[in-house]
């Protein structure tokens, strides 16, 4: 109706600039037709401008309706619950005036169950709120935020449509995408169109993986089809309790399985960051979420065409680390802690480590290395496998298991694909022995990481700092898996497998165990059987680790590397 009736005064307009030009004909003749030209133009550019005053405060009226969400009874409920409103978080997360939002006007199209009611199609508009062209430290990235206080944040065809736009157009310009997850899941009044578009999101997200990079930030309930969104992006975060993440609810759970269980037991950040491996981190609440979110931005480049990141760095890349002298122990059964050591080398002790409570018997993350982002795998002696509380006695700290290999197998392929260096710190005694490793399929899992390591192409750098033993010497981004770089520490020690227990299989039921063991020790337990082949580049001080490593990196920032055509490859899933 507002445009047939801005046409109808527009066509009124027109019909009385004609007729005022025909009287103006009188003009030569000498009559006097001036002051009713200027009546007809004065009169009809009134119509015409009232017309165009109406259509405007129908803007600024649904604009500030958008604004208001779900209304401030809704909002300051949102604040009770300890969290942010949809539009505050984008606020916080984005720099000051840095961001142009999109399609505020889209209303659902649904007309069941009272939805086709003006004030539900108002209180509709902001449900999930858009913004491109974000800024974050002069970076530009696409961003949505979904509006807990709109039907509870609820996916509709419309909602499911906006979130595609968006993802659309991050691809085309090769730009990442951060979705602020806040939903009670599918429109239910809306049936399968809202199933149709969580599907459509899917979709996205597969397309997307490995071309740029997303980031999912969980920060309120997320359950049903909608976990699978963040399921697929790149990295996923949670807010401490406020935010769930589940297939069925507890009382799903209750009627099906007879449990009884809490919705922080079932999918709560602490379930997720811990016990399942869903998600990669946790944070203390909205404001810390959002800002840690901000410096992780900072490590990621734009897309995979895009090379790593680099940014002016105040640490002498030729800085000495005189406390990696001593860090290793002498004992090679004592424990030591391996973030020392990645601290003490990357710029600044700078080091965003990811999933630091699940499988933490291997540590990855983010640092920088001369300004340059670089991607950290390291095993950590310190800290014993999750099975190792119900072992009599103890295996070797730090072996690899199940969850380790897939968390580090996860990160080194996030790099690979988006062009930034790896490396590998290794002190590793071995795969995890045991029968629940091995019904579990360790060999199928372990193989994960073996072939994350293999088909990366970036730059690859090694140290050995202590055990290099069996298998897991191969799969820790060895030489063997084209490795571009290979250092050892004098404290390294690349063998089939312990002294003891190769004296013990070699010299069984021979005297002189000791002897031999020593023997064996001389022979293999250092580094010189792999330097001499050309296994390792170099036997290195610990204390120019960091020096050798910036200078590699200059080096490898011009490698070049493609593996054979394929469609894809089958990675052992």
């Amino acid at each position: 109706m507002a445009a047939f009736s801005v046409a109808r005064r527009s066509r009124g307009l027109i019909n009385g600039l004609k007729v005022s030009f025909r009287s103006s004909g009188q003009l030569k003749h000498g009559a006097v037709a001036a002051p009713l030209l200027q009546t007809s133009l004065h009169r009809d550019s009134r119509w015409y401008s009232a017309g165009h005053l109406s259509v405007k405060e129908r803007i600024e009226a649904k604009r500030r309706a958008a604004l208001a969400g779900g209304g401030q009874a809704r909002i300051d409920a949102q604040h009770k619950r300890g969290k942010l409103t949809a539009r505050e978080r984008i606020d916080l997360l984005l720099d000051t005036d840095s961001f142009v939002e999109t399609d505020m006007f889209v209303e659902h199209r649904c007309s069941d169950f009272g939805m086709e009611q003006d004030k539900n199609k108002v209180t509709h508009l902001p449900e999930v709120i858009f913004y491109f062209f974000n800024i974050i430290f002069c970076l530009c990235l696409f961003c949505f935020s979904q509006d807990f206080t709109v039907f509870g944040g609820s996916l509709s065809g419309a909602h499911a449509q906006k979130i595609c736009k968006i993802m659309d157009q991050a691809m085309k310009v090769g730009a990442p995408v951060i979705g602020l997850n806040d939903s009670g899941g599918a429109r239910i009044q809306e049936g399968v169109e809202s199933l149709a578009g969580y599907a459509d999101i899917f979709l996205r997200n597969v397309m997307a993986s490995g071309v740029i990079p997303q980031i999912s930030l969980i920060m309120g309930p997320c359950a049903g089809g909608a976990v699978y969104s963040p399921a697929l992006t790149d990295f996923t975060f949670m807010v401490k309790d406020t935010s769930y993440l589940f297939i069925t609810g507890p009382d799903v759970v209750k009627s099906v399985t007879n449990e009884d269980v809490t919705q922080e037991e079932l999918g709560g950040a602490k379930t997720h960051t811990s016990v399942s491996g869903v998600a990669h981190h946790a944070f203390e609440n909205d404001v810390d979420a959002l800002l840690n979110l901000r410096e992780f931005f900072t490590f990621l480049p734009l897309s995979n065409q895009d090379p790593a990141p680099i940014r002016e760095c105040h640490d002498p890349s030729d800085r000495l680390v005189r406390s990696l002298e001593t860090i290793v122990p002498l004992e090679s059964t004592k424990a030591y802690d391996m973030l020392e050591i990645i601290k003490a080398i990357v710029d600044e002790k700078d080091f965003f480590e990811i999933m630091p409570n699940y499988a933490k018997n291997i540590v990855v993350g983010f640092a920088r290395m001369n300004g340059r982002t670089v991607g950290i795998v390291g095993n950590q002696p310190k800290v014993a496998s999750d099975e190792y509380v119900v072992l009599t006695p103890p295996p070797p700290f730090c072996c690899l298991d199940i969850n380790s290999s897939v968390k580090g197998a996860r990160f080194v392929r996030f790099c690979d694909a988006f062009n930034i260096p790896i490396i590998t710190f290794v002190d590793v005694p071995g795969f995890l022995p045991g029968t629940a490793q091995e019904y579990g399929g360790i060999i199928r899992h372990g193989a994960k990481l073996l072939f994350a390591f293999a088909e990366a192409t970036v730059p690859k750098i090694t140290i050995i700092t202590r055990k290099a033993y069996g298998g897991a010497y191969d799969v820790m981004s060895s030489k063997h898996l084209r490795g571009d770089v290979n250092y050892a520490w004098p404290t390294a020690e690349v063998a089939v497998m312990g002294a003891k227990g190769a004296v013990q299989i070699i010299f069984r039921g021979k005297d002189n165990q000791a002897e031999a063991e020593a023997e064996y020790v001389e022979k293999f337990a250092n580094p010189f059987p792999a330097a001499v082949r050309g296994f390792v580049d170099d036997i290195i001080e610990p204390s120019t680790t960091r020096k050798l490593i910036c200078s590699n990196l200059e080096v490898l920032a011009r490698k070049k590397q493609v593996n054979p055509w394929k469609k894809h490859a089958n990675i052992p899933l």
